[in-house]
């Protein structure tokens, strides 16, 4: 697969407002060597991926996305001959995948979006000769890859390129019948349509997450939430309620298991951001406010500063100056 490691770091630096040579110095590290591992030609060692994670303050993800030796053997046998997929192939590009996800936390999604592109592109070919046991299993990570770029190009406000990765994600997640990644596919149709100011687009989509089967329920009760807070906002303040209710009824179930490691932010702290939104939709201002101000001061201390908490962020100031 493709080393993409160079392209995110070198765009994590200059949205972190470093040129090579102060972040060399930084480092500190020979100037020379990063500038040849920041222009693909020469790998990054160990030592180096660990020290750019700390500049950056990336928690690590940054150098995860670099494979080992051994990893970029398996991997290059697999797209060399895609029927004879290994499962190391296919735990070393969910390790990639799972790394990326985490960058989108701590740096600007543009940072992260053309590697992303280029490695789902890769996975996708990928899976389309591929055989045998491990196949399934693959086609869970390319719906995940896929559905992670349009989550990016929605952020970047690429609607139509979202759209259609987001679509594609939900048929590749029904292929293997696995509905907390389609549901999370729907998710983030909702969020692209609440960034077009869409509340009809955002009760559709949010509450066609909420009803999935195979959703988690940390999922349906996020779903809820945003779908009521859709529904209010068109008026149906009756059905946003009731809505809201049946999410109520899910707190108990959604905090009693683990959030699924595809959608690992679902804590019962960031639904109460969700809870925040629907409140707000509601008019209950106060409720909102203290919801939202829970739900990111309870964020782990690697999401706090993510590019996703802004409209949150905005959503507590429209409470607040309307309390």
């Amino acid at each position: 697969m493709s080393d993409t490691f160079a392209d995110v770091a070198r765009r994590a630096l200059r949205d972190a407002g470093y040129t090579a040579t102060a972040a060399a110095k930084a480092i500190p590290v020979d100037p020379g060597y990063l500038s040849r591992v920041l222009n693909s030609k020469q790998r990054p060692s160990a030592a180096l991926a660990r020290r750019l994670d700390e500049l950056l303050s990336t928690g690590g993800a940054l150098a995860a996305t670099v494979l080992d030796a051994d990893e970029s053997a398996r991997a290059a046998r697999s797209a060399a001959n895609p029927s004879r997929l290994d499962a190391g192939t296919v735990d070393a590009l969910a390790g990639v995948l799972a790394a990326y996800r985490r960058l989108d936390d701590s740096v600007q999604p543009r940072s992260v979006l053309p590697a992303t592109l280029a490695q789902m592109k890769e996975v996708t070919h990928l899976l389309k000769g591929a055989r045998g046991p491990h196949r399934d299993r693959l086609a869970e990570v390319t719906s995940e890859f896929v559905q992670f770029g349009g989550w990016l190009l929605a952020q970047d406000r690429q609607d139509a390129a979202a759209v259609r990765l987001l679509n594609e994600a939900v048929d590749l997640a029904d292929e293997v019948g696995n509905g907390t990644l389609a549901a999370q596919a729907l998710n983030f149709r909702g969020y692209l349509a609440r960034q077009q100011g869409r509340p009809q687009g955002v009760a559709r989509w949010y509450a066609a997450a909420a009803y999935t089967p195979g959703a988690h329920p940390a999922q349906r009760l996020g779903d809820m939430l945003q779908a009521a807070a859709g529904l209010a906002e068109l008026g149906q303040q009756d059905d946003a309620i009731r809505l809201v209710g049946a999410a109520e009824g899910l707190m108990d179930a959604a905090s009693a298991v683990p959030p699924p490691e595809t959608a690992y932010w679902l804590t019962p702290e960031f639904n109460r951001l969700n809870m925040g939104l629907a409140n707000l939709g509601l008019a209950r201002y106060a409720d909102a406010a203290d919801h939202i101000t829970a739900g990111l001061s309870g964020l782990p201390s690697e999401l706090a500063a993510a590019h996703w908490t802004q409209e949150h962020r905005d959503a507590l100031a429209r409470a607040e100056a309307a309390r």
